[in-house]
C-alpha cells in the first residue's frame, strides 16, 4: 500500500517497486495498491488504485485492508498550518490507524532534515541537534512522525533530493544565482542530498523488510555531503545554471536578493549558504543497499527535465 505514489518521490518508488517485481522471481506475486485523490495514469505499473485523501480520514477506511506493508510518501507542502495539519498530522494519524487495524506488519515513513529548522549542521547524528522547525511543513511533519514511530513505523529524513521531478531544489538555486549573480560565501556549504532513484532504491529494501525493525528514525541522504561550490559547477556544467564567476559574502549576496525582488527568501538562501549535513551512512549499511555514486554523478539522468524547466522559469 503506497500513498504518495504520483508525487516526485513516489513517482520513483512506484517505478522501483514495479521493476523489482519484474526483475527479481522472489517479488513476482508482489502486489502494488496505490491510494490518492487523482486517478493513475493507464497502463501503469499499480495493481489497485483506491480513493482516499489524507484531508479526509473518512476516506482512508479500509485503505490498508490486506496489505502487509505501508509506504506513507504523501504530505502536504504550504504555508497553511491548519492545511498541514489536516494532512500531515491527523491524515497520518488516520492512517496510521487503519495500518494497525489491519495488522500490516512494515511500515516505512517519509520524513524529512527540514524538521531541525536552521543550520549551521555539520554530519550530526539522528536528533543530534533538537528539531526546530520554522515552517508550516516541517513542524506538521515532525508532529506525524511521532504519531508513525507510536505505530511502529520506520521514520526516514533525507535532506535534499535531485532528479526528474524536482521543481523546487534545483529551480529554487537557480533563482537564488539570478538574484545574486554570484556564489556566496565561496560555496564552502556542505549539504546532505540524495538523487531519487537511490533514495527510492533504499525506500523499497526497506519496504521489503531489509534493515532496521520500525520504530526508528534514521537520515536517509547520500552518505557523503555535496559542497555547494561543486553543486553550481557540475550545473553550469551540464547547461542547468549559467556560470558563476563571482564570489561574495554572504551579506553582500543577501542585499543583492533583497534588491532583486526574487521571491527567493533569505531563509532559502541560509539552506544552501550554510552547512545543512546530516550523518546518513548508518541507513545504507543497515538496509545493506549501496548509495551510488552520488548526487552529482547522477545529475546526467535528470539534466534534459532540468533545462526544460529551467528554460520555463
Amino acid at each position: 500500500m503506497i500513498t504518495g505514489a504520483t508525487g516526485f518521490i513516489g513517482t520513483a518508488v512506484l517505478s522501483e517497486l514495479a521493476r523489482i517485481r519484474g526483475e527479481e522471481p522472489e517479488y513476482a506475486a508482489l502486489r502494488l495498491r496505490v491510494a490518492g485523490r487523482r486517478d493513475l495514469p493507464e497502463g501503469g505499473p499499480a495493481d489497485e488504485w483506491v480513493r482516499a485523501d489524507l484531508s479526509d480520514p473518512r476516506s482512508l477506511r479500509g485503505s490498508c485492508e490486506g496489505a502487509d506493508v505501508l509506504v506513507h510518501l504523501a504530505s502536504l507542502i504550504g504555508s497553511d498550518e491548519q492545511q498541514c495539519a489536516a494532512v500531515n498530522v491527523e491524515g497520518t494519524a488516520a492512517l496510521m490507524d487503519q495500518a494497525r487495524r489491519a495488522g500490516v506488519g512494515r511500515i516505512v515513513h517519509l520524513s524529512t532534515s527540514a524538521v531541525y529548522g536552521s543550520g549551521p549542521h555539520r554530519g550530526i547524528p539522528v536528533d543530534g541537534v533538537p528539531p526546530a522547525p520554522v515552517s508550516a511543513t516541517s513542524r506538521t511533519r515532525l508532529a506525524g512522525e511521532g504519531l508513525a514511530l507510536a505505530a511502529g513505523a520506520l521514520v526516514l529524513r533525507p535532506g535534499l533530493v535531485t532528479g526528474p521531478g524536482d521543481r523546487w531544489f534545483v529551480p529554487g538555486l537557480g533563482r537564488l544565482l539570478e538574484a545574486t549573480g554570484a556564489l556566496w560565501g565561496g560555496g564552502r556549504a556542505l549539504l546532505s542530498m540524495v538523487a531519487v532513484g537511490d533514495l527510492a532504491r533504499l525506500i523499497a529494501r526497506l519496504a521489503f523488510g531489509h534493515g532496521p525493525d520500525g520504530g526508528t528514525i534514521w537520515h536517509a541522504s547520500h552518505p557523503e555531503p555535496v559542497r555547494t561550490a561543486a553543486l553550481v559547477r557540475a550545473l553550469a556544467g551540464r547547461g542547468i545554471v549559467p556560470p558563476v564567476e563571482g564570489d561574495l559574502s554572504e551579506a553582500e549576496c543577501l542585499q543583492r536578493l533583497a534588491a532583486s525582488g526574487s521571491a527567493m527568501s533569505e531563509r532559502q538562501f541560509w539552506l544552501l549558504a550554510q552547512d545543512h549535513w546530516y550523518d546518513s551512512t548508518g541507513i545504507w549499511e543497515a538496509a545493506d543497499c549501496p548509495p551510488g555514486p552520488g548526487p552529482l554523478a547522477r545529475l546526467d539522468e535528470a539534466a534534459d527535465w532540468y533545462r526544460e524547466l529551467m528554460a520555463l522559469l
